[in-house]
């Protein structure tokens, strides 16, 4: 016989969870509309037609850096020609989501907890959004897991020939979770409910 030690056997690992179509979709043309504003325009008229209609331009102007600007136009002013209130709330959430999103990705889902916004004075022309986040983004990806995210917008009326105007403050708290993260949920919450062999539950 032979006097070596017969060879542990290797562990079984376990099997990658294929992406379905849907899931390649997705990632492409999330990957897509973080890149690339004609993309982003064009995926709006499908997925968000408020933001479609009421004009609202994302620009890229950094690596980190964005603005957005709503245009003054019929539909997003209200019967006194002023521009409409609850134009400039809804397009907060839009553009803090944009920004949050052009920074983190399309690995990633971005979902709005809370916001509060002050209206401070009308606005009589096109809104400028700045936005100012109140953490490190880039640290908290790194980390890898689900967190909450708070960022400030300055809203102000931006006409040529004038001085600008700060119409609006608005404070926002984002929750954003990597896909990962949403995939292996879906895996355990499926392994839990497979059935067993001999019908006995874990």
């Amino acid at each position: 016989p032979d006097p070596r030690p017969s060879p542990t056997p290797e562990p079984a690992r376990p099997r990658k969870r294929s992406r379905s179509l849907y899931d390649r979709l997705e990632a492409f043309v999330s990957n897509l509309t973080a890149k690339s504003t004609f993309a982003h325009r064009l995926a709006s008229l499908i997925w968000l037609p408020y933001a479609f209609r009421s004009g609202i331009r994302i620009k890229r102007e950094s690596e980190s850096t964005f603005s957005a600007v709503l245009p003054f136009k019929k539909f997003n002013r209200n019967w006194y020609n002023a521009m409409a209130g609850a134009s400039l709330l809804a397009n907060s959430e839009i553009a803090g989501g944009m920004y949050i999103y052009g920074r983190c990705g399309g690995d990633f889902t971005v979902v709005c907890k809370r916001l509060t916004y002050d209206f401070l004075r009308p606005c009589f022309g096109p809104a400028v959004y700045r936005v100012t986040p109140k953490q490190d983004l880039d640290a908290l990806i790194k980390a890898g897991d689900e967190f909450n995210f708070d960022i400030e917008l300055d809203i102000v009326q931006s006409v040529p020939m004038m001085k600008e105007k700060r119409v609006g403050r608005c404070l926002a708290t984002f929750h954003i979770t990597p896909k990962s993260l949403h995939q292996r949920r879906a895996a355990r919450r499926a392994q839990a409910a497979a059935p067993h062999p001999g019908g006995e539950q874990p």
